[in-house]
């Protein structure tokens, strides 16, 4: 099943009309700005629903800062609060390696379910979490919630955070790492070596061999939705086509109320994709639609 939308003009974004908040730990006493996220509010957001964005960068970049552009356009765009976490990135001397980086999102998730300072979206009357992983954020956010726990029992989450996620959505997604080296073997040295060891195969990491989690209960509501831009030279479409397939297999009779998709309407290059007049569209129907 495909997703498709009409462009529709971009919101006009008044700051002053904003509330941001920024650098907000998620562990207890910690100083560290990756340990940290930013959240923005327009006066137009209604209770019960938020939406969480994990960006990208190959798993050593990227800040939450420079996605302040997208974060406004979604909060006008969709009614909800935005929350855009950052995540401890690695680097060639560090040695910190996937799945810290999703154990710092999963831990962020549940935090959430904590916190007093957002809607009260993790009680049964709420509208929900929706969830916005772009590039290795999607992969992060795969790596959760379906069931990696046979490599990375700590990605776990618990079943609050499991029922309070009502949509996922997942643009210029890197999941298959074996099938994106055959495209781009310079990857390995660039980014996949450091983030995920030297390692022969990268099939124990690949999101498209992982199963839904259970109980199957858990998965009763959400959807997903796949995206990917005929524009992005950094990331191929066949990354997001085996994910498709893999999510529409999982659901069996029932993928058409659980799995959409959008990769033939944006045709920006991949970084520019999170602030394409497009895909904030996108978004904002996937959240509505999914509520």
């Amino acid at each position: 099943m495909s997703h498709r939308l009409t462009a529709a003009p971009a919101p006009t974004i008044s700051l002053y009309l904003f509330m941001e908040l920024v650098d907000i730990p998620y562990i207890a006493d910690s100083k560290d700005r990756q340990l940290a996220f930013d959240l923005y509010s327009s006066p137009s957001a209604t209770d019960g629903s938020m939406i969480v964005f994990v960006h990208g960068g190959a798993w050593g970049a990227d800040d939450k800062s420079a996605h302040q552009v997208c974060a406004r356009q979604l909060a006008i765009a969709s009614h909800c609060p935005i929350l855009v976490p950052n995540y401890r990135l690695t680097t060639k001397a560090n040695g910190f390696r996937h799945p810290g980086h999703a154990e710092d999102i999963l831990h962020f998730l549940e935090f959430l379910t904590i916190w007093d300072g957002i809607p009260d979206v993790f009680n049964p009357a709420g509208r929900g979490m929706y969830l916005l992983g772009q590039s290795c954020g999607a992969h992060i956010l795969s790596s959760i919630f379906l069931d990696s726990s046979a490599i990375s029992p700590t990605l776990t989450p618990s079943p609050l955070v499991l029922r309070a996620t009502k949509g996922i959505a997942l643009s210029e997604g890197i999941f298959d790492i074996d099938l994106l080296l055959t495209r781009f073997p310079e990857y390995r040295d660039w980014f996949i070596a450091a983030a995920f060891g030297d390692q022969v195969s990268y099939a124990d990491f690949s999101a498209t061999l992982l199963p839904l989690r259970e109980p199957e209960s858990e998965h009763a509501s959400l959807r997903w939705l796949v995206i990917h831009s005929t524009g992005d030279t950094l990331v191929d479409q066949p990354q997001s086509d085996a994910m498709y397939a893999h999510l529409r297999a999982l659901y069996g009779a029932a993928a058409d109320a659980h799995v959409t998709r959008n990769i033939d309407q944006l045709d920006v290059e991949h970084d520019d994709v999170p602030v394409a007049p497009l895909f904030v569209e996108l978004i904002r129907a996937f959240v509505e639609g999914a509520q």
